[in-house]
C-alpha cells in the first residue's frame, strides 16, 4: 500500500472510537476505505458512534448501508453484428479493452470464457485473481470479491456469468437451451477482456460492496464498466453508483448501468444521472413458441424454453386455482396456496406476480399438475418470457389470458393441451419495448431524458455456471432468461467496440454516437412498439434502438467534460456539500454559473411546460467526427402543442474536430389534451443523420 492511502486509511481511522464504553455494543470497525470513487469509508457503527463521529472536523456526511436490486445466440446479430464483416470486423471484435462487471460473480470454467486466442491483459491493468485456485487468464484478467459475499468470486446465483458472457463471451458453437435457439453463441465484444467484481450474493447486493468494487475497478484499469443492479429514487448524492460512476467517468470510463424492472410505470428508472448510459430492454424477433390449443379449439401462442418432445396432444383437464379462491396468492400459484387445489394431472393457469414463472412450475409440479399455461397481468400485455421450466408450459399474452379464463368459466369441464412448435425467427415486430422495463421521467432530474437507450433484453440466451436439468434427460449450460440486466450488457460490449475503434473519445462522446444512432423504427419499417403493442413514447425507448455499426460513425458528437456537470449539479439545488459528495472536491455554488438541466450538452431534450409558460431556450454544441468539409442542416418534428426553432439552421465544419453550436427555442402556444407529447431534431448532411429526440411533459403540477 503507497503511503498516500496508508495516510488516507489512517486518517479514515481517526474518525472510529478506539473503545466502547458500553459492553453491549460492538465496537466500530472499518470496512472499506475508499480511494477513487470518494473520500470517505464503510464502517459498522452505533448510533452513538455516528452522532460522536458528526462533532469531528471533516465530516461531511453519512447514510445507512443500502440494497441494491440485481436486475447470446442470436441478439448480436439481431443488433447487425455480423461475423468477419462490417464494424464487429473493424472493431477488432472489442480486442484490448477491459470490461469490468460488478455482479455475482462468474463461472470461470464456462467455455464463453475461453482465452484461446486471446492477447494477454493491456499493460496498465493493476487487478488481482482471488480464485482460490488459478482461474484466470487472459480473457478473465481479474475476479474479486467484497465483504457482504462468499470468500471467492465464484458465481452460486448465474446472474454475473450470464451478464458477462452478454458483454464479452467468446464464440461457443452448439449451444442452446433444451434444444431450443440454437446456434453459436456470443457476446457483444467477444476478444474484450473481462474483470470480474463479485459484489452481490444472496444476502443481495450491499452498496458498500458495489462501491467499493467500483473503486477497485477504477484502479484497476477498467475501460468499461457494466452495472446489472441499482436503486430507485435516489438524489445523486445518496447513489453509490451514481458516486462512482461519476469517478469512473472523470477518468475516462464508460459506465453502462441497467434502468430497472419497474415498467411500465412513469418514473421507475434507475441509474438516472446522465453521466451513465441508462439501458432500458427490448425484444428480439425470435421466438420460442408454445401453443395453448383449449377444449373448444380456440389457439393462442406463448413461449417456453422447454420444449418436450413428448408431450401428449391428448386434452387435459384445466383448472385456475384464482377461481373464487379464498388466497388472494392462489391466483399466483405461489406454493402454499396450493395446498388445498386438486392441480394432480391437470393443466394449471396462473397469473405473473409474487414469484417467477420457474418457481411457479416448481411449485404446480409438486403439486401433481401435469403442465401450467402463465397468463400476463394488465401491465406486462404482450411480453411474454421463454423461461427454463420444469415441466410443460405456454406463457401467453394478458389478452389471451383472460380468454382463457373465459372459457374456463363458460364450462364445467375446461380442458386444454400445449403444442410445442420450437424456435421461430422473423418476428417483424421486433424490436417492443419489453413491459417489464423501467420508464421514464427521471425521478432525480426530470429534464434529462431517461433511459437514454433500449436495446435485447428479453429471452436472451447467455452462459450459466450450472447445468440446467428438469428430469427429462436434456439439459443445458445456457440459460434464457429475460430483464434490463441483459440489455445492460449488450450495451457495454457496444462501448468496447466503440472503444476499441475510438480510444480517444470521451464517455459522454460514447455515449452520444449511440443515442444519435439509434434505430426508431422496428424490422417492419413501423415505429418502435410498447407492451400493448402501441406506438412506444420517448419515456420507454429514450433515444430509441442501438444500431452499433451507425454508432461507429455518427457524423457529430454532443461531448460533456467533467467540470460540464458542476453549473448542471448546482442547478439542481444540491447544496455545496451534496455537490461535493458527488465530484469529491470543495464546490461553492455561489461562485459558479448554475445552468437549468435542460442546459447540459445532452443528446436528447427533455422540457416541462405550464400553461402559462414562456419560451424555453436552450443551446447545444456539437463536434464534427465525421468528414472535414461537411454542412448539416436542421429537420425538426415539433412536438404538439409546441413551436420549435433552431438557430443557426445550417451547420458547416471545414475540419475534424471543430466545434460548432446551435440554440433552440421552445414555445408554447396550446396545451394538448395529452400529459406527454414528443418529436426530434435531426441534424442531416449526405452521410448522416444525426438525432435527438424531444421529450416533452404539459404539467401544472410540476
Amino acid at each position: 500500500m503507497s503511503s498516500r492511502y496508508q495516510d488516507l486509511e489512517s486518517w479514515y481511522l481517526s474518525f472510529l472510537p478506539a473503545t466502547t464504553s458500553d459492553s453491549d455494543r460492538e465496537a466500530p470497525r472499518l470496512i472499506y476505505s475508499y480511494r477513487n470513487v470518494l473520500t470517505g469509508f464503510a464502517a459498522k457503527l452505533s448510533l452513538e458512534d455516528l452522532k460522536e463521529m458528526e462533532k469531528m472536523e471533516g465530516f461531511v456526511s453519512a447514510r445507512p448501508e443500502g440494497l441494491l436490486d440485481l436486475y447470446t445466440t442470436h441478439s448480436v446479430n439481431f443488433m447487425g453484428l455480423n461475423q468477419n464483416m462490417g464494424f464487429w470486423n473493424d472493431s477488432n471484435y472489442g480486442k484490448g479493452v477491459i470490461i469490468g462487471i460488478i455482479d455475482t460473480g462468474i463461472f470461470p470454467d464456462h467455455p464463453s470464457f475461453s482465452d484461446d486466442g486471446m492477447p494477454p491483459p493491456p499493460a496498465k491493468w493493476k487487478g488481482k485473481c482471488e480464485f482460490n485456485v488459478t482461474k484466470c487468464n487472459n480473457k478473465i484478467i481479474g475476479a474479486s470479491f467484497f465483504h457482504n459475499t462468499e470468500n471467492d468470486p465464484w458465481d452460486e446465483n448465474g446472474h454475473g456469468t450470464h451478464t458477462a458472457s452478454t458483454a464479452a463471451g467468446r464464440f461457443v458453437p452448439g449451444a442452446n437451451i433444451f434444444g431450443n435457439a440454437n446456434g453459436t453463441t456470443v457476446g457483444v465484444a467477444p476478444l474484450a477482456h473481462v474483470a470480474v467484481y463479485k459484489a452481490c450474493s444472496a444476502l443481495g447486493c450491499f452498496g458498500s460492496d458495489v462501491l467499493a468494487a467500483m473503486d477497485m475497478a477504477i484502479e484497476d484499469g477498467v475501460d468499461v464498466l457494466s452495472i446489472s443492479l441499482g436503486f430507485r429514487f435516489n438524489e445523486f448524492y445518496e447513489d453509490n453508483i451514481a458516486l462512482g460512476a461519476f469517478s469512473a467517468m472523470e477518468k475516462g470510463i464508460f459506465v453502462s448501468c441497467a434502468a430497472g424492472n419497474s415498467g411500465p410505470y412513469s418514473f421507475s428508472t434507475s441509474n438516472e444521472a446522465p453521466w451513465i448510459l441508462t439501458v432500458g430492454a427490448s425484444t428480439i424477433d425470435r421466438k420460442i413458441k408454445a401453443t395453448a390449443v383449449l377444449g373448444n379449439n380456440q389457439e393462442f401462442d406463448g413461449e417456453s424454453a422447454f420444449q418436450p418432445s413428448d408431450f401428449p396432444p391428448t386434452l387435459l383437464p384445466l383448472i385456475y386455482p384464482g377461481t373464487n379462491a379464498s388466497d388472494i396468492l392462489a391466483q399466483y400459484c405461489h406454493p402454499t396456496s396450493l395446498n388445498n387445489t386438486n392441480v394432480m394431472g391437470k393443466i394449471v393457469l396462473c397469473e405473473v406476480g409474487i414469484t417467477t414463472g420457474v418457481d411457479k412450475g416448481i411449485a404446480v409440479k409438486a403439486a401433481g399438475g401435469a403442465a401450467m399455461i402463465i397468463m400476463n397481468q394488465k401491465s406486462w400485455a404482450n411480453t411474454t418470457l421463454a423461461e427454463a421450466h420444469v415441466l410443460p408450459v405456454t406463457h401467453v399474452t394478458y389478452a389471451d389470458g383472460l380468454k382463457i379464463q373465459e372459457y374456463i368459466n363458460s364450462t364445467t369441464t375446461p380442458t386444454a393441451t400445449i403444442v410445442f412448435k420450437g424456435t421461430i425467427i422473423g418476428d417483424d415486430r421486433a424490436p417492443v419495448v419489453a413491459g417489464f422495463s423501467s420508464r421514464g421521467p427521471s425521478y432525480a432530474s426530470p429534464r434529462i431524458l431517461k433511459p437514454d437507450i433500449i436495446g435485447p433484453g428479453v429471452n436472451i440466451l447467455a452462459a450459466w455456471p450450472i447445468s440446467l436439468e428438469n428430469n427429462t434427460n436434456t439439459n443445458s449450460t445456457f440459460n434464457m432468461i429475460s430483464g434490463t440486466s441483459m440489455s445492460c450488457p449488450h450495451l457495454s460490449g457496444v462501448a468496447a467496440l466503440l472503444k476499441s475503434v475510438h480510444p480517444d473519445w470521451s464517455p459522454a462522446a460514447i455515449k452520444s454516437a449511440i443515442m444519435t444512432t439509434a434505430d426508431v423504427l422496428n424490422l417492419g419499417s413501423n415505429l418502435i412498439e410498447d407492451e400493448t403493442n402501441l406506438p412506444a413514447d420517448v419515456f420507454a425507448t429514450g433515444a430509441g434502438h442501438v444500431n452499433p455499426s451507425k454508432a461507429n460513425d455518427p457524423g457529430l458528437i454532443y461531448d460533456i467534460e467533467p467540470f460540464d456537470y458542476l453549473p448542471y449539479l448546482c442547478g439542481l439545488n444540491y447544496t455545496n456539500r451534496q455537490v461535493t459528495v458527488i465530484v469529491q472536491r470543495k464546490v461553492n455554488c455561489s461562485e459558479i454559473t448554475s445552468i437549468l438541466e435542460g442546459q447540459l450538452n445532452y443528446p436528447s431534450f427533455s422540457i416541462q411546460v405550464r400553461s402559462n409558460s414562456g419560451a424555453q431556450v436552450y443551446s447545444r454544441t456539437v463536434t464534427n467526427v465525421g468528414q472535414a468539409n461537411s454542412t448539416y442542416r436542421v429537420d425538426i418534428d415539433s412536438p404538439r402543442g409546441l413551436d420549435v426553432k433552431v438557430e443557426p439552421t445550417t451547420l458547416v465544419f471545414s475540419e475534424v474536430k471543430q466545434k460548432l453550436s446551435y440554440q433552440v427555442t421552445f414555445t408554447p402556444f396550446a396545451i394538448p389534451s395529452t400529459t406527454y407529447t414528443q418529436g426530434s431534431l435531426r441534424w442531416i448532411s449526405e452521410k448522416h443523420i444525426v438525432r435527438s429526440p424531444i421529450a416533452v411533459r404539459f404539467s401544472d403540477f410540476l
